[in-house]
């Protein structure tokens, strides 16, 4: 059995473990079933947003009109499209293979390994030792136990990328942020969308506001149903018929289309791993336990990204498993702290946030309370966006800013501004010093400032 001073199970997050345990010269075993890259580059973020983009285009060239503008889509090439997100996932997996093969220090194992006592993990048919374990092996599709779902040919957010052919309508089972970016990029390809949700609102960990814009925007170009809950799914020749339960007004409707796409949230890959036999801990929900240093109930096994359950969001994984790693490897003792983990959901319209819910920071705090419209300032205002707008939390006595959230175009760049005050220890005072492009739809940002005061929950 061949021992490492490493052993990182993902190659998402994972690679920027592998990377700095290799820097100082420590032996590292990297297991990993595939895809090479982890869920971002290959299943998530990255061919998604390519996806996406392009529905943005047609989005805006749709909505030109308010600007006088009257334009006309002539064709959309949803084979192109689709073969584009493709071929880039397949270079960028080729590229990465080559990278490790020549990695000196690093032994890849490619194979789905799973723990089979203290440390030891059996992949390939071999076993393999570590005095450190990073896991880092993500998560996958949650499947609901619906009725009918296993005998049909349903998609989810990994199996949607394979598409050859855009159906012609498609219901969508969820209502996070997968089901309504989805929406948004089948829509504008041209397909009959309806999403499902259960909850009475979409995104639920955004302001409820925000959900509400959202839901409106997204019924112009969709059917959008809250407070139902699938029950039943039948296969109708070519189609699929849904049966819901209406959790609002009672009784039973049905909906029918070509296509399922099942995006009603993630599980961890860490029952995969059989964690249990090496000392790991999980939660009810299946992910592996950490304290604020990221190590999990086995010392130094550390867990990191989607399969600890945190806040599962690339940006945050890469975060995570620097911090692990400097815990690990260097013996620090830093806490992981989230208080500034923003993230966006790419619908249209975008949304951004970054910190807590107003609902969540009046229990701990005194708050005020700042919104402003787009249409507040000067660009919005040439924009003709009457619909978007930001909100910020503040604590009242220090003016730190303890969340901002925002739905509009270009939310997710917005928002960085808050970010980088937040995340060095600034607030209020520090945005309000900076000068402001005149005019520019960054002037948001201020004005929202502006309009802090003392509101009742």
């Amino acid at each position: 059995m061949k021992k490492y001073n490493v052993i990182v199970i993902g190659s998402g997050c994972g690679i920027n473990i592998v990377d700095e345990a290799l820097a100082h010269g420590l032996s590292v075993a990297l297991v990993d079933k595939g895809p090479l890259g982890g869920t971002c580059a290959n299943l998530g973020c990255i061919p998604s947003k390519m996806l996406i983009f392009a529905a943005d285009t047609v989005a805006e060239i749709q909505e030109a009109k308010k600007l006088g503008i009257e334009a006309a889509i002539r064709n959309i090439n949803f084979n192109f499209i689709m073969e584009r997100m493709r071929k880039a996932i397949r270079e960028s997996q080729k590229h990465m293979k080559q990278e490790l093969s020549h990695t000196k220090n690093l032994d890849f194992y490619e194979g789905e390994g799973h723990f089979v006592r203290d440390y030891t993990i059996e992949v390939t048919g071999e076993r393999i030792k570590g005095d450190r374990v990073f896991i880092a092996s993500g998560s996958r599709p949650l499947i609901p136990p619906i009725k009918g779902l296993e005998s049909l040919d349903y998609l989810t957010n990994e199996t949607v990328l394979q598409l050859k052919e855009r159906p012609d309508s498609l219901i969508i089972i969820g209502g996070g942020y997968i089901a309504v970016e989805y929406g948004h990029f089948f829509a504008a390809m041209g397909t009959k969308v309806t999403i499902l949700e259960m909850a009475d609102r979409l995104v639920l960990a955004e302001e409820p506001e925000i959900s509400e814009i959202l839901k409106k925007e997204l019924s112009r170009r969709m059917d959008v149903y809250t407070g139902v809950q699938a029950q039943e799914l039948k296969s109708n020749g070519h189609d699929v018929t849904v049966v819901v339960n209406d959790l609002k007004g009672g009784g039973h409707r049905e909906f029918t289309a070509r296509r399922i796409l099942v995006a009603v949230g993630r599980r961890s890959n860490a029952d995969l791993l059989k964690v249990e036999n090496t000392g790991v801990e999980v939660d009810k929900r299946g992910f592996i336990k950490v304290d604020e240093y990221l190590e999990t109930t086995k010392k130094n096994i550390f867990a990191v990204g989607d399969a600890n359950g945190q806040q599962m969001f690339t940006h945050v994984a890469n975060a995570e498993a620097s911090l692990a790693a400097d815990n690990a490897i260097h013996g620090s003792k830093i806490k992981m702290d989230y208080s500034a983990a923003p993230h966006a959901v790419y619908s249209h319209p975008q949304i951004a946030s970054v910190g807590m819910t107003e609902e969540a920071a009046r229990k701990a705090h005194k708050v005020l309370v700042g919104k402003a419209k787009y249409s507040d300032v000067a660009q919005g205002e040439a924009m003709i966006e009457e619909n978007g707008f930001a909100k910020a939390v503040v604590e009242a006595d220090t003016g730190k800013i303890l969340g901002f959230h925002i739905i509009g175009p270009y939310a997710p760049i917005l928002i960085q501004e808050v970010i980088n005050a937040m995340a060095s220890g600034g607030g209020t005072d520090q945005i309000q010093a900076g000068m402001h492009i005149h005019p520019a739809i960054t002037e948001l940002i201020p004005q929202v400032l502006s309009n802090l005061k003392n509101t009742t929950s």
